[in-house]
């Protein structure tokens, strides 16, 4: 709810701009915090009501920002042309306000583990010392750090290739497509397959990370367009999965810190990739080098992940690791008329 408030906040402000710095200010610093203060929480708290169907509540969750990214990029065209920027920066405040209805609506559940986990404090000392977390978290920093290639530089790419402007951004909607059926389908087999989720986090990230390094090779529109339907769903289907892994190595008892400290950290890889593939474009001339060495850093992470304990175990891993319960057996304490027990 206060992300929600921060949000609308720096758009509220945004609006107000008579320099870049101002945005820098309002947009960057003061809605990105609010923004910080929505996502981290919101996956976080769903992680907790879900054991068994974990993935798959995950996936679905996730939907709404493919579909949001779908449908309101032509929106917020129209908002401008209709109403100017700063009309629709207001708009766009408003539309930000009903995170608070939604941050209203999220009922954090108090498990029978939250005691023996200790406080924020000892939760992140815990696991600044947790050598799977650590490899983890380094491993979705490489991943993050080519993953987002493709949104920013694959129209640029097409031009080059001398695709029409309009083309070239229809097949980024293609990617946007492609990304919403690939969440729902690896939140399906996420529950579905037995094993740990930790070797479909593998296999999507690998086969992003070969997709991606293809682009270069790929010149007829019909190995562009397959190559973007690829890309668009191992991309999308590695995301639930990857948010699945953590609380099964961390514990639900400690997912809020967890995947605070996880989303801080791999956001210095999503920070530096663009401008990394932007230079290596300025120094070779194309896209080959920006594309192949995104793959790289993906295929990189994808090694790291092997060597998780979860990912050699043939058992389930609904079981936590450092646990003392697990969170299918934990009692949960909501008001009468909530949902009872997972």
């Amino acid at each position: 709810m206060a992300g929600g408030i921060l949000a609308a906040s720096g758009m509220l402000l945004a609006s107000l701009a008579t320099s870049l710095t101002h945005l820098y200010l309002s947009i960057g610093l003061l809605s990105g915090s609010g923004w910080a203060l929505t996502f981290t929480p919101t996956l976080a708290c769903l992680s907790r009501y879900f054991s068994r169907r974990r993935s798959l509540a995950t996936g679905l969750a996730l939907t709404g920002v493919g579909l949001s990214s779908f449908a309101f990029a032509p929106l917020f065209q129209w908002l401008v042309s209709r109403y100017a920027w700063r009309g629709a920066l207001l708009l766009v405040s408003a539309l930000s306000l009903h995170l608070v209805a939604c941050g209203a609506l999220l009922r954090p559940l108090s498990l029978r583990e939250d005691p023996v986990m200790g406080g924020p404090g000892a939760q992140l000392i815990s696991l600044l010392h947790h050598g799977p977390f650590l490899r983890y978290t380094a491993a979705l920093t490489l991943i993050n750090t080519g993953y987002f290639i493709p949104y920013v530089h694959l129209v640029a790419h097409l031009q080059d290739l001398d695709w029409d402007p309009l083309s070239a951004a229809f097949l980024l909607s293609v990617v946007a497509i492609s990304d919403l059926v690939g969440r729902v389908a690896s939140g399906w087999l996420g529950d579905a397959v037995p094993g740990p989720v930790a070797r479909l986090l593998m296999l999507w990230t690998t086969l992003t990370g070969v997709s991606l390094a293809l682009f270069p090779v790929a010149r007829t529109p019909t190995a562009l367009m397959a190559l973007a339907v690829a890309y668009g769903f191992t991309s999308g289907a590695l995301t639930p999965v990857a948010f699945s892994v953590l609380p099964e190595l961390v514990g639900t008892g400690r997912i809020y810190c967890g995947l605070g400290l996880v989303q801080m950290v791999e956001s210095i890889g999503g920070l530096l990739g663009a401008p990394l593939s932007g230079y290596l474009r300025d120094v070779t001339g194309n896209y080959t080098a920006s594309f192949v060495v995104a793959g790289a850093f993906l295929l990189a992470g994808s090694g790291i992940l092997t060597t998780l304990p979860h990912f050699c175990s043939s058992a389930s891993t609904s079981k936590p690791q450092d646990l003392v319960t697990e969170a299918v057996d934990t009692k949960v304490s909501l008001p009468k008329e909530g949902l009872g027990e997972d």
